[in-house]
């Protein structure tokens, strides 16, 4: 995430007059500005509208409807495990004291020892935390859409767990924690595309060949039952983002202001080539078409929203349309992998394209905001690439062994009997719609 000012006054007068002076350990004052701080609180409510009820309702009306409680369920049950884990443990992990490292250091277990202000920035540290926090709740429950209708509930719980643990976390520490990604290479990620849509994405496909195909995948037509939730829901995501990449400033500004305009401009792009391609691919122009292409607009700018042009940001949504439009296709029809709501190709393939176009959009002669020091294009590409398949592999090799090790508590897959009568009534002894 951007460097910001930081600044310190002194006297004992201005501590007074301001109810934000925060005093520090060398005797002057610092000061968190009001604006940014009520900025990043905003921003966080806007990413817990994303997971709840944005991508709640996003997959709930991609499923048939025998199932759309318990993918909500899911997600729900995911962000909140995922939120108390991380104040327990998780930001740590992630943010705590260490320079270069693997891990967070161990000093703000239980957010407990947070300082005054965030280092470098002009907010509250526990502000920091909870927007934090709301990334490393909705980044596992995005990998629910890989197993829908399939996936036992309580092995859902147990590896989306300890996956923010043990993917999440120190992914998180690598490259916005002052991690050896971010400090030894270079890696660049203004706001998750390799921290969150990597990981997700590539988790979510391990998960769905673990898992194995849904019955009747690939021969039987397994249509939305709900296409106007799915447009809610996406709607729901597409202004969440606003929080999501323009709160990844850290602060109400001009960087803030950029990352939001290039977010729009490639989610309102990728939409309309989606159409475009549906419309010669299929005939017909789809609202599930403009809501996925939407999605994966939004996630292929992730990366490099705040650092590009808005001209940038036109050509990244137009690559995320056509990028992610055929990666469905080699997914499910070629490769014959049933990620159910499409996690990989869409926050996957999009997160990893917009990481390595940020090496070329970034230049200054693209109105981007220029390299490091002593940086070049190509030696940006190659930390983009080193760090896109660190992470990657990484997902992989965690995702097994955490999959595999909840799999000897909780079964991963539910029964056939089970899946036949919908995860609602069979796992939860809900329904969705009663219709008597």
């Amino acid at each position: 995430m951007k460097g910001l000012r930081a600044c310190a006054v002194t006297g004992a007068a201005i501590a007074m007059a301001s109810p934000v002076a925060l005093w520090a350990q060398d005797g002057t004052i610092d000061v968190a500005d009001t604006g940014d701080t009520a900025w990043i609180l905003i921003s966080a409510a806007l990413v817990l509208m994303m997971t709840m009820p944005g991508l709640s309702l996003f997959y709930g009306g991609l499923v048939r409807a025998k199932n759309f409680l318990s993918v909500m369920l899911q997600c729900g049950a995911i962000a909140a495990i995922c939120s108390v884990l991380w104040i327990v443990v998780g930001y740590t992990l992630a943010f705590g004291d260490v320079t270069g490292g693997i891990l967070g250091g161990g000093n703000a277990l239980m957010l407990a020892g947070l300082g005054d202000l965030r280092e470098g920035y002009l907010i509250p540290e526990s502000s920091f935390a909870l927007f934090q926090m709301t990334f490393a709740a909705i980044t596992p429950a995005l990998m629910v859409g890989a197993w829908v209708d399939r996936a036992r509930f309580g092995w859902v719980l147990g590896f989306c767990a300890l996956w923010g643990l043990m993917v999440y976390a120190p992914v998180a520490h690598w490259i916005w924690g002052s991690g050896w990604l971010a400090s030894r290479l270079g890696t660049m990620d203004f706001a998750g595309g390799i921290v969150v849509h990597t990981t997700a994405g590539v988790s979510a496909l391990v998960a769905a060949m673990l898992l194995g195909k849904r019955d009747g995948f690939p021969k039987s037509i397994m249509l939305p039952h709900s296409p106007s939730l799915t447009m809610a829901g996406a709607a729901m995501l597409w202004v969440g983002w606003f929080g999501f990449n323009g709160g990844s400033a850290l602060a109400a500004n001009d960087d803030a202001a950029s990352a939001i305009i290039n977010t729009h401009l490639a989610a309102s792009v990728a939409a309309l080539v989606w159409l475009l391609i549906e419309k010669f691919k299929l005939g017909k122009p789809t609202s599930v078409g403009f809501a996925t292409g939407a999605v994966a607009g939004l996630a292929t700018v992730t990366p490099a929203a705040g650092y590009i042009s808005p001209g940038s940001a036109i050509v990244f949504g137009m690559a995320a349309a056509v990028i992610c439009y055929f990666a469905i296709q080699l997914i499910k029809q070629v490769m014959k992998i049933d990620d159910s709501l499409d996690v990989f190709a869409v926050h996957g393939v999009g997160g990893m394209t917009g990481s390595l176009m940020l090496a070329v959009a970034i230049s200054p002669s693209l109105g981007g905001t220029g390299y490091a020091t002593g940086q070049t294009m190509a030696g940006q590409l190659v930390a983009q690439i080193a760090g896109v398949g660190v992470v990657a592999a990484w997902s992989i090799v965690a995702s097994v062994i955490i999959a595999l090790m909840v799999s000897v508590v909780f079964p991963m897959r539910v029964d056939e009997q089970t899946e036949r009568d919908g995860l609602d009534i069979a796992s939860h002894g809900e329904r969705a719609w009663e219709m008597d």
